[in-house]
């Protein structure tokens, strides 16, 4: 073989391949995108082809979007329960303090003659009570 020949062929045939190589790639992305966005392919012989939409593929899109509706609702139902959460607590003390001094207040009344009697009235079952109170409005709210 001649070797101008050669030479000729070792630098064109490089460049032919890289073309190739990149119009493929090309037609490729152009169908990924219209098919991505809903536009009809092109046949052999030019004339539109839409994706086939059967009856399972259907079936399938609705149970997904049901699914997506449920899951969604749950979240909805989460977030509502997790502002419950937060406003028990994020709910600022004087609130809760308020609360446990409305349930002394009777005892204050009865106890007058020592005030050292009025601390121990408050047990831990009043301080309980206040907070399953609290919470159960709250959350019922």
């Amino acid at each position: 073989m001649n070797p101008d020949i050669v030479n000729v062929i070792s630098v064109v045939a490089p460049a032919a391949a890289i073309v190739g190589v990149s119009g493929v790639i090309g037609w490729v992305f152009t169908t990924w995108l219209r098919i991505k966005n809903g536009y009809p392919l092109d046949g052999t012989w030019g004339q539109a082809m839409y994706p086939k939409t059967d009856s399972e593929a259907a079936e399938r899109v609705k149970l997904l979007s049901q699914e997506n509706a449920q899951l969604r609702a749950e979240i909805g139902s989460i977030k509502d329960r997790l502002g419950n959460v937060e406003k028990i607590v994020v709910d600022d003390t004087h609130r809760l303090t308020a609360d446990i001094e409305a349930l002394r207040g009777p005892r204050n009344k009865i106890d007058q003659k020592g005030s050292d009697n009025v601390r121990r009235n408050l047990d831990t079952h009043t301080i309980g009570t206040v907070f399953t109170w609290r919470l159960c409005t709250l959350v019922a709210a």
